[in-house]
Formats: C-alpha cells, sequence, structure tokens
C-alpha cells in the first residue's frame, strides 16, 4: 500500500508523524494502534503488567518476571485485534508494522515517538498517573493525545509542564476506528493552536476522518447527542407501548441511519457504556434537558439484571439456539421483561414510504403518519431539533459540526439540521412547538430574518448558516471537495439509471443512479454516451457516485433472469456482447478512464474498475467477481482481464502456476476483498492504482489523477493479441483439483461444472499448447460459456434465491 497510498509525511515544516504510541491495548487502544498500522506508520502498543499468574501460566511453572507473562495482557489483546470482524487491519501483513510492550519495560522507548495516544481505562487518577510517568520520558514537541470519550481537558492536562500542556489535546476515535469516520478533536486550556490545526488536517488527509472540532464539554459533541437521542427514543418507545423489533425498524435505514437501530445498536455497544455516559450528563446543571439522560425503566432493569447486551450473551436482544441447533434471536418484551421470538413488523406509515428512494422525501410522509410510527417520529424528531439547537454555542459553534458529528460518528446518512432542512424549518418549528418544545431563540432570528434553511447550495458547494453574522459560509476544508450531490446544476446529459455531470478541467464524472448502482440498460447507455461525449469535448472521465451501500452491485439479475426463463438466449447473448463492448470501449476510449469504487464493488462492478486506466479506490473498497454465486462466470470482460494480468505477472517464470491457480479460486469462490488493499493483493487493483482513506476526497482525486494522465500526454491503447493462456495444460491441472474436491464433497455438481467452465476460458480453451491469444478471442469463450451456463436450471434457482430472498443459495 505504501506506494501510493497518500503517505503520511510533514505536515507543517517542523512536524513529520513516522512513529506512533498507543498505552492501551484495550477494544480502542488496539483498533487504533491497528488503524495507524494501516497507514503505513511504526506503532509501539504498551499495556500494563499483570500482577499475578494465570492458571495456565501457573501449569507450565512460569514467573511474573517472564517477558510472556510480563506482555501478556497486551499480546492477549492483540490477538483478539486480529480476530476481530470486521478487520480492524486492511491486511494481515499490516500486524508487523506494531510493536507489543509493557509500562514497566518498554516505556522509556516513548522518547523516540512523534504522537503518544493515551487510551486507557476511563479514570481521571489512572490517566493522571500514567501522564506523569510518560512526561519523564517524553521528548519536548512530542504530541500527546487523549482518548477520552468525556473526561475533561483541564483535568487530564493539570499539574503537567508547559511543554506537555501546549501539545496535549483531545483526540476522540469511534468504534471500531477503522469504519467509523469520526475523530473529534479537543483542544485543553493550554493547547498550542498550531497543534489543533495540524491534527485537524491530519485526521482528514491521512487518517481519512471527518475531523470536528469541539469545545471542552461533557460528551463533546457526538455523545452528548448521540446518547440524548437514544435515551429519549428508549423513552419514547416505552410511553407508547412499541416493541424492540418496532423501534429498530423505525430508527433504521427508513430514516437513514444503520440497520442496528435503537435496541440492537445498545446491545453492541453495551448498556453499561451508555449508562456512564448518561449518568453523568444528567448531572449537568446547565442544560435545561438534563433529565432527558435519566435511565428509563427498562434501562434500569437491564442494569439491575446485568444484562448489558452482547457482552453478557443478553441485553435487548438474546441468541438461543432452537432443538436443531439453529440460531434462534429473541426479544425482550419491555412490559413482562421475558424473552419471546424476534416478530417481524409492519406499520402503514412505513408501508407508505417503500416506493420513495428519496431518503429527503420519507419525511414528511413518516410525520404525517396516523399511527403510533407516525406519534413516534414527531415526539423524538421534535425532542432532537430543539435539544440540538440549544447546543450551540455550548458544545459547537458552528451548526455543521453538529451534523458533521452524528453522521459519521453513528453512521446516519443525514445530520440533525439536514433532516430538518429536508422536512422545513417553518415545519420543523411547527412540529417542535406542537409537541410542547421550544428551539433556541436563533431559530427565531434566522426565520424573521429571512433565511429558511440551514444550508444551501451555491456554485457547487454546500454552505452553511451562521448564527452570530446571520448568513451563509462556507464549510471550512471542504473547498477541495467533489460533491455531486451539491452540482446538478452541472449535469450535461442524464438517463433514469445515470447522469453525467461536468466537474470542471475539461473532466466529466459518470453516477451511476439505478437500485444498489446495478448495470441494465440505462448504465450501460450512460457509460457509451459519457466515453463519446468526452472524446469530443472533454479530456477524462472519471466513474464514481456518492452511494452509501454500492459503487455497484454487478448487473441487474432481473433482467438476465427474465430472459433465462424465457429461453431468449438470443437476448442473452447480445446483452452480454454489449456489455462487453462498453468494457473495451472504456479501456481503449481516445481518453483516460478513472474508476473511483467504494463500499461494494462486485461483478460489472469490479469489472469496470478492471478496464480503467486508473482506479482511485477508497480503502474501503469490497471487491470481487462473484458470478459463480449465482451459477454463472464472469462474462464483462472480468475472466479475460484476470487472465491477462496472470500473463503478465508469470512472464517472469511461474512454473506451477500458483499465480493463475490464485486467479482462479478467487472467481471460483467468488471471494470478495476486505478492504482495497486486500483488492490489490488480488490483483484488482494494480500496484499503480491509488487508494485514498478519506472518502470525501474520492471523485477529487480521481478526477485528479485523470487530469495527470491527461497531461501526461494519454495515448490511446491498443487491443491486446499477447495474453498467454495455458490450453490443456492448465485445464489438466485445474481439473484434477476441481475433481478432488468434488469427491471429496466440498463442492456440489454443479459447482463442478461452473468450475470447468470457468478453467475453460482462464487457460484458453482447447489449445494443446501454451500460447498467446488475444482479448476478442478470451471475450467470446467467456460468453459463450456464460449463455452455456444461463441456460441451467440450478443457475435460474440461484439467481431467483438471490432475487427473492437476497440470499446465495448452494445447490
Amino acid at each position: 500500500m505504501e506506494a501510493t497510498l497518500q503517505k503520511p509525511a510533514t505536515q507543517t515544516k517542523n512536524r513529520t508523524i513516522r512513529r506512533v504510541a498507543v498505552l492501551g491495548s484495550g477494544i480502542m487502544g488496539s483498533r487504533i494502534a491497528a488503524h495507524f498500522a494501516n497507514i503505513g506508520l511504526d506503532v509501539l502498543l504498551l499495556d500494563i503488567v499483570p500482577n499475578a499468574l494465570n492458571p495456565a501460566e501457573e501449569a507450565k511453572k512460569m514467573t511474573l518476571e517472564m517477558p510472556a507473562v510480563r506482555n501478556r495482557i497486551v499480546n492477549d489483546a492483540f490477538q483478539n485485534m486480529l480476530k476481530a470482524s470486521p478487520a480492524a487491519l486492511y491486511s494481515p501483513k499490516f500486524a508487523d508494522r506494531i510493536k507489543l510492550g509493557n509500562f514497566e519495560d518498554n516505556l522509556k522507548e516513548l522518547s523516540n515517538q512523534d504522537w503518544i495516544i493515551e487510551a486507557v481505562v476511563e479514570r481521571l487518577d489512572i490517566k493522571r498517573s500514567l501522564y506523569e510517568r510518560v512526561e519523564a520520558v517524553r521528548k519536548p514537541g512530542t504530541l500527546i493525545t487523549s482518548n477520552t470519550s468525556g473526561i475533561p481537558m483541564h483535568l487530564l492536562s493539570e499539574g503537567r509542564s508547559e511543554d506537555f500542556r501546549r501539545h496535549f489535546c483531545g483526540t476522540h476515535f469511534f468504534n471500531p476506528p477503522r469504519y467509523l469516520r469520526l475523530l473529534e478533536i479537543i483542544p485543553g486550556p493550554d493547547t498550542d493552536p498550531t497543534i489543533i490545526d495540524f491534527l485537524m488536517k491530519y485526521g482528514d488527509l491521512y487518517l481519512g476522518k471527518t475531523t470536528v472540532l469541539c469545545k471542552d464539554t461533557p460528551g463533546f459533541i457526538a455523545n452528548r447527542l448521540g446518547i440524548q437521542s437514544l435515551v429519549q427514543t428508549i423513552r419514547v418507545a416505552e410511553d407508547l407501548g412499541l416493541t424492540i423489533e418496532e423501534v429498530d425498524k423505525l430508527t433504521g435505514p427508513v430514516v437513514g441511519r444503520p440497520k442496528s437501530g435503537t435496541f440492537r445498536l445498545s446491545d453492541v455497544v453495551g448498556l453499561d457504556t451508555t449508562v456512564n455516559v448518561a449518568n453523568n450528563l444528567v448531572k449537568m446543571e446547565h442544560d435545561e434537558s438534563r433529565e432527558s439522560f435519566q435511565l428509563t425503566p427498562s434501562m434500569q432493569k437491564l442494569m439491575e439484571n446485568k444484562w448489558l447486551g452482547d457482552k453478557t450473551g443478553q441485553g435487548y436482544y438474546k441468541k438461543t439456539k432452537d432443538a436443531n441447533g439453529k440460531t434462534e434471536i429473541l426479544a425482550l418484551d419491555l412490559k413482562t421483561f421475558e424473552y419471546k421470538p424476534s416478530q417481524k413488523t409492519k406499520f402503514a406509515t412505513l408501508e407508505a414510504t417503500k416506493a420513495i428512494d428519496n431518503l429527503r422525501k420519507r419525511f414528511s410522509v413518516l410525520l404525517a403518519g396516523k399511527d403510533n410510527a407516525g406519534e413516534f417520529y414527531r415526539r423524538t424528531f421534535a425532542d432532537g431539533f430543539a435539544y440540538a439547537t440549544n447546543r450551540i454555542p455550548e458544545i459547537a459553534d458552528e451548526l455543521y459540526r453538529i451534523d458533521a458529528a452524528i453522521t459519521t460518528g453513528f453512521g446516519w446518512q443525514l445530520g440533525l439540521f439536514e433532516t430538518w432542512d429536508a422536512i422545513g424549518v417553518r415545519k420543523g418549528l411547527e412540529l417542535i412547538e406542537s409537541q410542547g418544545k421550544k428551539p433556541a431563540q436563533w431559530v427565531y432570528d434566522m426565520l424573521d430574518a429571512g433565511f429558511d434553511s440551514f444550508y444551501k447550495t451555491e456554485g457547487g458547494s454546500k454552505k452553511y448558516y451562521d448564527i452570530p453574522t446571520k448568513s451563509y459560509k462556507s464549510i471550512p476544508g471542504t473547498e477541495t471537495f467533489v460533491i455531486l450531490e451539491n452540482r446538478s446544476n452541472d449535469i450535461v446529459w442524464k438517463n433514469a439509471g445515470a447522469a453525467l455531470y461536468d466537474i470542471g478541467d475539461g473532466i466529466l464524472n459518470l453516477e451511476f443512479r439505478s437500485k444498489m448502482n446495478t448495470f441494465g440498460a440505462e448504465v450501460i447507455e450512460g457509460l457509451q454516451k459519457s466515453i463519446s461525449m468526452a472524446e469530443k469535448d472533454f479530456r477524462g472521465l472519471v466513474i464514481g457516485n456518492e452511494s452509501a451501500e454500492a459503487f455497484s452491485a454487478g448487473a441487474n439479475l432481473a433482467t438476465l433472469f427474465m430472459f433465462a426463463i424465457e429461453q431468449e438466449f438470443d437476448e442473452i447473448n447480445m446483452m452480454i456482447a454489449q456489455f462487453q463492448q462498453t468494457m473495451m470501449r472504456a479501456r481503449y476510449s481516445s481518453i483516460p478512464v478513472v474508476g473511483a469504487p467504494h463500499t461494494l464493488a462486485l461483478g460489472g462492478g469490479c469489472e469496470i474498475n478492471l478496464h480503467a486506466d486508473r482506479v482511485v479506490a477508497h480503502s474501503e473498497t469490497y471487491m470481487g467477481l462473484v458470478e459463480v454465486g449465482v451459477g454463472l462466470i464472469p462474462a464483462g470482460g472480468g475472466t479475460k482481464e484476470m487472465a491477462a494480468r496472470a500473463s503478465d505477472l508469470y512472464q517472469s517464470g511461474d512454473p506451477e502456476l500458483n499465480i493463475l491457480q490464485n486467479v482462479f479460486m478467487n472467481i471460483a469462490t467468488a471471494k470478495v476483498s476486505t478492504s482495497a488493499q486486500e483488492a490489490r493483493e488480488m490483483n484488482y487493483i494494480r500496484a499503480t492504482d491509488q487508494i485514498v482513506l478519506n472518502r470525501s476526497r474520492l471523485i477529487a482525486e480521481a478526477k485528479q489523477a485523470a487530469i495527470e494522465l491527461a497531461e501526461n500526454g494519454y495515448v490511446q491503447p491498443k487491443p491486446r493479441t499477447d495474453i498467454k493462456v495455458q490450453g490443456k495444460t492448465g485445464i489438466a491441472l485445474f481439473k484434477a483439483g476441481i475433481t478432488a474436491m468434488h469427491m471429496g464433497r466440498y463442492i456440489s455438481d454443479h459447482d463442478l461444472k461452473i468450475a470447468d467452465k470457468l478453467a475453460y476460458v482462464i487457460c484458453g480453451g482447447d489449445l494443446s499448447a501454451p500460447q498467446n491469444v488475444s482479448e476478442q478471442y478470451l471475450l467470446d469463450l467467456e460468453r459463450e460459456a456464460f449463455l452455456s451456463l444461463s441456460g441451467e436450471k440450478k443457475t435460474l434457482e440461484r439467481i431467483q434465491s438471490l432475487l427473492q430472498g437476497g440470499k446465495p443459495l448452494r445447490n
């Protein structure tokens, strides 16, 4: 990754980060260490020395002086991090970048660190004691920050030297640090402003975070708003007699929030964690709504029972196994406090939103609901809006910081003020007042001054309403972003499934707009049209979008299934041929084409990137050729391209065909990368491609790559005729392995048939000896195999299972 990932380097004239120490190897500490290893730094991870042997150590007659015992706590934590799912590291190889040690033997090594991050238990006395020891070995000028989730900075830094205090502040990561984008930066009373500026930029550019500047107030921003929302949601649910399944449905994707909803989120986080924060926040005398942090009856009861969630095996939900050993999810009845089988939920209000894909347009329907769902939304939205307005300027001076913290800390698609804008500020005000509440006076003043939205788009950028000046201002740090949502005036062409934007400097951007951004006729038309327009009047094309779900989940299987059921094989042949031609059009256009994948890039979503001149991938890109899962093989040039890349790699010598075998297994098992780095290791992303950590910068970086290719004298490539394939030699090798797996019952009869066809294509067919072939030769083999498999009954069963139930079928 180091070769093309934006490498940490000097951010100011006098500060370079190369080595980071993390103190405390618990869940947060070990995963923070992993994320710094992800970006290529050397990391020192330390923890306490055990004060007693455990039974296993006693049985081995070990002593407290032995290094294995002294490092047991950090070693165990490190191993747990390596086993974590989802993975904390981009690649298992990066574990070597982390050195383990303890506070007794290795604290002196802090003297050569550039940044020290404290992530020990949330106790002021323990943190202060550790800081005293750190200061004895820390070199002047070294950054020292705390991952505390709520202890005030002025208390943490009290009694420390001037240099320590000047370089000290809070850096609050959210769990899991690799995946949640929020990094709260909290200055202390004596923090040097240049340190805050450095960390704000460093977190953005190199850690991939949305860095949010917070005031040193209880809970900072995200936890203050998030915990208040969670507790109040549970309170309203109890008042209305809603079930936990109903509430999780109401607070999930339908309102642009994670599937975990409210109660499942509580179980994952741990109720004790939520309660500890709430118990601290309820003491704030200056908070007009501090009673909203008082625990609800169900929270109190679960705490008494020690039903804290996943960590204790039960919370609001409980996993059990039935008589057949099948896992069953039980849900807590909030009235009887007994567990019962989880039930599906249904509300007329939710049914009314099923056809509304646009999240912003759903809210008015949800709030108008006549059932308990509508009442739930009215009460919780009104409460959340009012509370947020009263936190300005207490916890933040600007409203956009509150939205940024909530969206990136808790995975909401829209923040509180963005949601309010979607409803309409005046309508939101009416809603608040109808619930007997009042927002802060500045909301009334804003409306009286003629401003009727918290945000507005101007000149392709999003601006926020600045309360003191009563004007709209640009959001700092976003000037270089390319945000398609803000550029509707720059659309130069569109159809039902795609839109083409002029993003400036002679570069176009094609955005997919189909469900899960799947490839259908409209998207194919969009690709062809965008390349034609770019060749005529522009100098480059980026293929990227801002979907929260997928860059592209692949082909539109519904169309294929319909043709296959009706045995319209000529139609399927034409469809695949057109798909292949479109991929080759991207590869052999006269202008550079840059792919900007993120999240899911499956099947066709992978293939379009395989044919791009350059890929600029978000670090969280999950890429794979997954067609075997529905009984097919990649036929949009995917099999061809991987055969070509294998050919390029083993030209230098690979007599056992290990490279080709790896390619074959990745496709045959429908393996999906768990990161962009793993996609590189699978050769879906090349060494010359770029990996970007900050999702907000992805399209801007891809645009820059297109500009560089154009300005460096891009030359239209010629179709290849030099792809070395193995013919019968390779087929025989694969046949032996496939047959053994079939005989061992690791694969089904249909798996065997698919694997045989994949081997045939990837080896170039029934050739008597290894030889060079053309791309078109392999494309024809791909299409022939795909057509053959699309007529198989078991393939249709697999496709049907995925379309109807969303689950792959093994038959």
